[in-house]
């Protein structure tokens, strides 16, 4: 560095490149030596620790005299015109202690151990020079935790129901066995052999019947609370809410539609109304049921009493509906005096499937028609013509205010009137979507699990395996794979029938094309094998089942399956949900299905009612990891066992499969 004398006597020379060259390692060369003498010299780490993180900063403190190199002492502090002058700051001389105890002093473990704890990373040391952790994502939030957000707080409190558990009914005694039954319940109940209610059973039967307020046709103070149900397939569902709809409405008087039971599929509609009229023979109920199967006129004429004149409270011919959404819609729309005013009961069954379902806002006008509208709007848009109402006419409790020629007038003793209408949802894979939950507007709903629960399981072990889909099977289930490629598929099927003694069985296929193929296709085996005359062989009859076929003709097929007449039956996911069929003993998926949801519904067409069955699912090899993966997510994957098929144990089914095949492939080629 030049004073200012030296810069007004002597001209200022120009530095050449070799001069800046020189200067820029013997800077560098000072750096290294300073940087090499701060290792040794204690109270730098704490220095490093107390905020001097800067690189520059740190040079900056004063280090001890150390004899300059030759080089340094003939180059000058002036001969580096780059270098800083140094800041005087205060160090402990490491002369005035023992070499070793300085070394102690300095190390990083003993600074570290002293600094206060705190939530912020901790930085090493790395050559006198604080180093603190790359940056790093924090851990995602486990599945559970996931699944639980936006649930509803109904559904995380739901109760647990073991599904050993029964109850016996007593058939002598008025309630004695904690039921709810009336007598003649329980005799018309053992009538139809049914001694004992099951899991799902011994839970919503008292709910319903025990309380003396839940009887009434039409509640004083309100609607009751709302009940949604998952419990496994084959359990009674069916009659949980059959039996406690027919010993209510058993005490009306008058003839009004207080039930409404909603289902996905006509076959099941049919199913549910059978059952119906059994529980509830001898009791005067009148049940109904819409599912476009008859024309809209003949529905009509079935439902409703009066179309000619407009009735407020409506005109019903039945006590209760069993009906499709579709064709409710129709007649909410199309039907004069259909009205849901009246209704004590809405039933909603395989409730995943219909909330799945936005066929023209279904649910929306339901709810709508069974809520009172404002006695403004009915006021305005009646006739003069209609203001005398007909003997015949009545409205609801919750619509008494909208009766015609009557002011409403409102007091200090008038109490808000709401429908008595209770919702009840039943399905083995029940919904936990909050948006489809809430679109049904439940009052103050409560939740029941069918589902078994070991010692060590937390309360909260049920609802998170129904949020994360690991529904419960039956406990007399056995489930079975086989993994074969796709051109053996039908060659596995038959090695199951005759190999395996498979009958009694649905066979589940993914499409009605694939069903009409694999029918002709068995057909053919069949003739080639009673052709071979194979020892011990005993003809299998297999029919199809199918939305191609007409109603009258699915009847037929379902009642020659049921007496055995027909031994296996192929179909569609058609029937597989809900319908109850006591003999079928084995499900085969031909087609893998697609989620664990059909997979449940499909198997549970077996081991219904405690009694034992067998469920076997076809993979193809492409399949086999996706299939695997699907069962591991529900936690089911060591459930089903997989068996596995050589070539000698279907050698003797080759040559009628091969011809079997000829024959196909002959009538398509037609």
């Amino acid at each position: 560095m030049t004073t200012e004398t030296q810069v007004s006597q002597t001209p200022a020379k120009p530095i050449t490149n070799k001069e800046k060259t020189k200067a820029k390692k013997r800077y560098l060369k000072a750096k290294k030596d300073r940087r090499k003498r701060r290792k040794s010299v204690p109270g730098l780490v704490e220095k490093a620790h107390s905020g001097l993180e800067d690189e520059d900063e740190l040079e900056d403190v004063a280090l001890p005299e150390v004899p300059a190199t030759e080089e340094h002492a003939q180059a000058g502090p002036s001969s580096n015109p780059d270098a800083r002058p140094h800041k005087k700051r205060k160090v402990a001389d490491p002369g005035l202690q023992d070499p070793e105890e300085n070394v102690k002093q300095a190390s990083p473990e003993d600074d570290l151990a002293s600094l206060p704890s705190t939530s912020k990373p901790v930085p090493t040391i790395i050559n006198g020079l604080p180093s603190f952790p790359a940056p790093r994502r924090p851990d995602a939030p486990s599945k559970k935790t996931l699944a639980l957000q936006g649930l509803d707080t109904a559904l995380a409190g739901a109760e647990l129901i073991e599904p050993s558990t029964v109850l016996p009914i007593v058939p002598d005694e008025e309630d004695e066995d904690g039921t709810g039954l009336s007598r003649r319940m329980k005799k018309r109940l053992r009538e139809l052999s049914v001694t004992e209610l099951f899991a799902v059973q011994t839970a919503v039967i008292p709910m319903l019947l025990s309380n003396p307020r839940q009887r009434q046709l039409y509640l004083p103070h309100g609607s009751p609370r709302d009940l949604c149900v998952s419990a496994p397939t084959g359990s009674g569902k069916t009659l949980a809410y059959v039996v406690p709809i027919i010993e209510i409405l058993s005490h009306r008087t008058v003839t009004r539609l207080r039930a409404l039971v909603v289902l996905p599929t006509r076959d099941l509609v049919m199913q549910v109304r059978e059952t119906f009229e059994a529980v509830g023979k001898g009791r005067g109920l009148k049940i109904g049921m819409a599912t476009g199967q008859h024309s809209f006129a003949h529905e009509q004429a079935q439902l409703i009493a009066d179309q000619a004149t407009r009735l407020q409270g409506g005109s019903s011919r039945v006590d209760i509906l069993i009906c499709t959404p579709g064709r409710l819609i129709d007649h909410l729309a199309g039907t004069p005096n259909f009205s849901l005013q009246h209704l004590r009961y809405l039933v909603i069954d395989e409730a995943d499937r219909l909330l799945a379902q936005s066929f023209q806002d279904w649910l929306v006008q339901v709810l709508a028609a069974t809520r009172p509208t404002a006695i403004s709007d009915v006021l305005v848009m009646t006739p003069p013509s209609l203001v005398d109402v007909p003997a015949a006419d009545a409205l609801a409790p919750a619509h008494r205010h909208l009766l015609r020629g009557v002011s409403h007038i409102h007091t200090d003793l008038d109490e808000k009137t709401e429908p008595t209408c209770q919702k009840l949802l039943f399905s083995a894979t029940l919904t936990r979507d909050p948006a489809k939950i809430a679109s049904l507007h439940l009052n103050n709903p409560r939740y029941l699990i069918v589902q078994s629960t070991s010692e060590k399981a937390s309360p909260d072990d049920g609802v998170l395996n129904l949020v994360m889909e690991k529904f419960t099977m039956p406990a007399s289930l056995s489930e079975h794979m086989i993994v074969c490629d796709s051109a053996q598929k039908p060659l596995m099927l038959f090695y199951l029938v005759h190999k395996h003694g498979v009958s009694n069985a649905l066979i589940f296929t993914k499409s009605a094309e694939s069903t009409n193929r694999l029918v002709r296709l068995f057909d053919f085996f069949e003739s080639a094998l009673a052709s071979e005359k194979a020892p011990g062989h005993q003809p299998k009859v297999l029919q199809a089942y199918s939305s191609e076929l007409g109603a009258a003709d699915r009847k037929s097929i379902l009642e020659r399956f049921k007496s055995q007449e027909v031994n296996i039956l192929v179909c569609s996911d058609l029937i597989s949900r809900g319908i109850d069929i006591s003999h079928v003993s084995h499900v085969v998926s031909y087609d893998a299905p697609v989620d664990m949801r059909k997979y449940v519904h499909r198997v549970g067409r077996t081991a219904r009612a405690g009694r034992a069955g067998d469920a076997w699912t076809l993979v193809e090899e492409q399949e086999a990891r996706y299939f695997k993966a699907l069962l591991n997510a529900a936690d089911h994957l060591d459930a089903v066992k997989r068996l596995r098929v050589v070539e000698k144990d279907v050698a003797s089914l080759l040559p009628s499969y091969e011809r079997a095949l000829g024959q196909l492939k002959e009538v398509y080629a037609r």
